[in-house]
């Protein structure tokens, strides 16, 4: 299976994770085990978990870590769910988790999934192609409003509504099944005159269609505080995003997690009894470096962020 993968950021993920050799560690987002391959490495009685929706990285991450096998658990599940998947490993807490949100260099690659614009394919986009809901079912059955909310709010697309207005007049004629059918009325609805130079018209409309497709931005939102609740004291979390709506969800997210008090400044005193969890390691996100862009352009526009769980609460003490 050709499953090319360049594990972004890694050595800001390892120093960041800070690995212990008999610790626990979650891959939320395993991939092509880029990531995982090197945090097995460091382990001696420790155990990775490794979890991806999408079966054939499961696969090909099998084939990547078969030396590492005895202290390696895969999982085909969404990292949404990882209460039910540490539960039924029985174990209650871990010492790190890493999600990297990237669509991986596969998933965008391999014509059938249609993921990218480039490539001609049935309107797809699952990561988890168990599922039955696809891109197909968004661009053929969502209403003019419906498309013209999530081009807009997870496309951050400023033609949002006249894309959407030429979907639903091109669907009266026929369905739109593959992905140039859509290219080419994303292209008919943005005037040529106004598309940028070096960025596909019909890009952010397709990163819109996916994150729909797949609650990319939802499962972010739930997913932060479980994480945080199953990490030891010290254990950290460290995110790689992609795009500014995933990472002010992190930003938010930790900073709602930092939080000591939530009460109105008016109340004399605290009744919340909300307390801080975690720890912000990185109080500005970490970017690639000038040499990783070179080596691995899709790299640009990464940014890690990493929480540590708090070893002890104010008033409650730690775990």
């Amino acid at each position: 299976m050709n499953f090319e993968h360049i594990s972004v950021l890694l050595n800001e993920v390892l120093e960041g994770l800070n690995i212990k050799e008999d610790g626990i560690y979650v891959d939320g987002t395993l991939g092509g085990a880029g990531h995982s391959s090197h945090i097995v490495k460091r382990l001696t009685t420790g155990k990775l978990i490794g979890i991806d929706q999408d079966l054939n990285a499961l696969k090909k991450a099998e084939e990547v870590l078969a030396e590492y096998m005895d202290k390696v658990v895969l999982v085909h599940n969404n990292y949404e769910n990882i209460d039910d998947v540490l539960d039924k490993l029985e174990i209650k807490k871990v010492d790190g988790i890493l999600l990297d949100l990237g669509v991986s260099s596969h998933q965008l690659d391999e014509e059938t999934r249609g993921f990218s614009h480039n490539k001609d394919a049935e309107l797809d986009m699952r990561m988890d192609n168990t599922k039955s809901f696809s891109a197909w079912d968004v661009v053929n059955k969502y209403s003019e409003q419906e498309l013209e909310r999530i081009i807009w709010d997870y496309g951050e697309e400023r033609w949002a509504k006249r894309i959407a207005k030429f979907i639903v007049e091109e669907r009266k004629s026929h369905t739109i099944d593959t992905t140039f059918q859509l290219v080419t009325v994303i292209k008919k609805a943005i005037p040529k005159e106004v598309r940028k130079d070096g960025h596909h018209p019909a890009k952010k409309t397709f990163q819109a269609i996916r994150i729909e497709v797949n609650r990319e931005l939802d499962v972010l939102i739930d997913s932060i505080p479980k994480m945080i609740n199953r990490l030891n004291p010290q254990g950290r979390l460290a995110i790689i995003t992609f795009h500014s709506l995933e990472d002010r969800i992190v930003k938010e997210g930790f900073r709602e997690l930092y939080k000591d008090c939530i009460c109105p400044p008016h109340l004399p005193q605290c009744i919340c009894n909300k307390e801080r969890e975690i720890e912000i390691i990185t109080r500005k996100p970490i970017g690639p470096s000038k040499e990783e862009i070179n080596l691995n352009p899709r790299s640009r526009s990464a940014k890690l962020r990493i929480a540590e769980k708090l070893s002890v609460l104010n008033g409650k003490g730690g775990e």
